[in-house]
């Protein structure tokens, strides 16, 4: 949806879910309730001050009416949901970038993989990326890491054919992968690119959506649906220098 129809169409939900809910139950179990779904849906922001918009609107739309009062400690509630679902340590990667539909369609082609193969999505999110993987390697072993555990479980939900485990996606061994999937920001991918340089076997493949490895020479590139590029590295890298 474009900006900012995502923002109002969450606040409006809050809003409808705040007053149903202050029928039955007291007033701050309505503000759980209501910033519980404004923080559910600030993963449709595009970027943190979005994100933080989505879920901080009925808060802070409720303070300026005045329609309640409401203990001090009750304003933690919102930042402290928003903390849960974007932990403070994870702030540094990208905050939550859904793999858009059939990027990943035309993977395989350029990199083969063999049966069984094991494939990381470093960062999975709610899953977008493990289905995109899933449509190019059905026969893979897909695994998935995400620091937020609210993230891990609905991406556990959403991939049951996936091993998703919360963790730190710069702790975790790359090692037994043939590939590695990222989708993360400019500044992540020379921290990528190192990591899977000492840790990935020669043959393996890192795989990174929309941003690529500086000073790296790509394997091959893929036009994504949309424009996005997606670039292929195989173990060993080539330096441009090289």
């Amino acid at each position: 949806m474009p900006w900012p129809l995502p923002a109002l169409v969450a606040w409006a939900f809050a809003w409808l879910i705040f007053v149903l809910v202050q029928r039955v139950l007291p007033p701050v179990a309505a503000l759980l309730a209501a910033c519980l779904l404004g923080t559910a849906a600030s993963v449709l922001g595009g970027n943190w001050w979005r994100r933080g918009l989505i879920a901080m609107g009925f808060p802070l739309s409720l303070a300026l009416l005045g329609v309640v009062s409401l203990p001090t400690w009750a304003w933690l509630v919102p930042l402290s949901l928003l903390l849960l679902v974007y932990p403070l340590n994870a702030w540094r990667d990208a905050p939550l970038f859904p793999t858009p539909r059939g990027a990943l369609q035309a993977l395989a082609v350029q990199a083969p993989l063999p049966l069984g193969a094991r494939v990381l999505d470093a960062g999975c999110g709610v899953g977008d990326g493990l289905k995109a993987l899933r449509h190019a390697y059905p026969a893979a072993q897909l695994d998935g890491v995400e620091w937020s555990w609210p993230l891990r479980l609905l991406c556990a939900l959403r991939c049951p054919w996936a091993f998703v485990r919360r963790g730190d996606m710069w702790a975790a061994d790359w090692s037994g992968y043939r590939m590695v999937y990222l989708f993360q920001r400019p500044e992540s991918m020379a921290r990528a690119a190192a990591k899977a340089e000492a840790e990935m076997a020669a043959g393996a493949w890192l795989v990174s959506l929309e941003f690529a490895v500086p000073g790296v020479l790509p394997s091959a590139q893929l036009r994504a649906p949309g424009g996005r590029v997606v670039w292929l590295y195989r173990m060993p890298l080539k330096r441009v220098e090289e």
